[in-house]
């Protein structure tokens, strides 16, 4: 049981080390792609906030044009109430709301006057923003057809190898699986032989003592430098 157990590690560790060096193949390529989308993310959302920015100045303005209608044809209409007067008392109460009128609408054209201006430059921040976003989504763009490109031509062997792989992990017993996924987090050659006397992972020497348990193979045996699971080097010509 024990034996079949070792063997099944040592084929699924082949095979990861196969995995892993397909993967060394593409390089800093899927870290490139992920940090890219990142900033693509990251440029976008600033792209978005000055729109939003722009939107909410066209508002304001919008607002402020509304407003300054309202307020020429109030005064214009109490314009026209001026020669219906009946004495002056009612003429200066007009005049006196004409004045304030006016005041008000000098400071909507300033409010108008002031969201052009911020307008235009938030329009020119927006422009320099999408540019520099589309670069980033241009080289984005090239380094996913670049990884693409290459990830094809290695789709058919890694999908084989994960196949072939998650066969062999269903033999075993889940809590050795979980331990083999753990030690994996650290080291992708997870079971090696044992030879000369060393760990074949770390060169750490193993007791001959614990050799001799091994070859009798009824338990399973980690490196006490390294963590590794260890079998011992005849193994290999065992046939399973």
């Amino acid at each position: 049981m024990v034996l079949e157990q070792l063997q099944l590690l040592a084929a699924i560790t082949r095979i990861d080390n196969e995995l892993a060096d397909l993967q060394e193949e593409l390089g800093d390529l899927p870290h490139e792609v992920k940090a890219l989308e990142k900033e693509v993310r990251s440029r976008q959302q600033a792209v978005d906030t000055t729109q939003k920015h722009i939107d909410d100045i066209l508002q304001t303005r919008s607002n402020a044009k509304i407003r300054a209608q309202e307020i020429q044809d109030k005064e214009k209409k109490l314009s026209a109430q001026q020669f219906q007067v009946r004495n002056n008392r009612e003429f200066d109460a007009i005049t006196k709301e004409v004045e304030m009128l006016k005041v008000e609408l000098r400071e909507v054209e300033k409010t108008i006057g002031s969201t052009m201006m911020t307008e235009e430059n938030l329009r020119r921040v927006y422009d320099a923003q999408f540019a520099d976003m589309e670069d980033v989504r241009d080289r984005l763009t090239e380094r996913e057809h670049e990884l693409n490109d290459l990830s094809s031509e290695h789709n058919d062997e890694i999908n084989d190898l994960l196949s072939r792989r998650a066969d062999l992990l269903a033999k075993l017993p889940k809590t050795l699986v979980v331990q083999y996924e753990h030690i994996r987090e650290y080291h992708t050659d997870t079971t090696v032989a044992v030879r000369k006397s060393c760990c074949a992972g770390c060169f750490n020497a193993v007791p001959p003592q614990r050799i001799v348990e091994m070859r009798t193979y009824k338990t399973i045996f980690t490196c006490e430098s390294c963590g590794r699971l260890l079998y011992p080097e005849e193994m290999q010509h065992i046939q399973g």
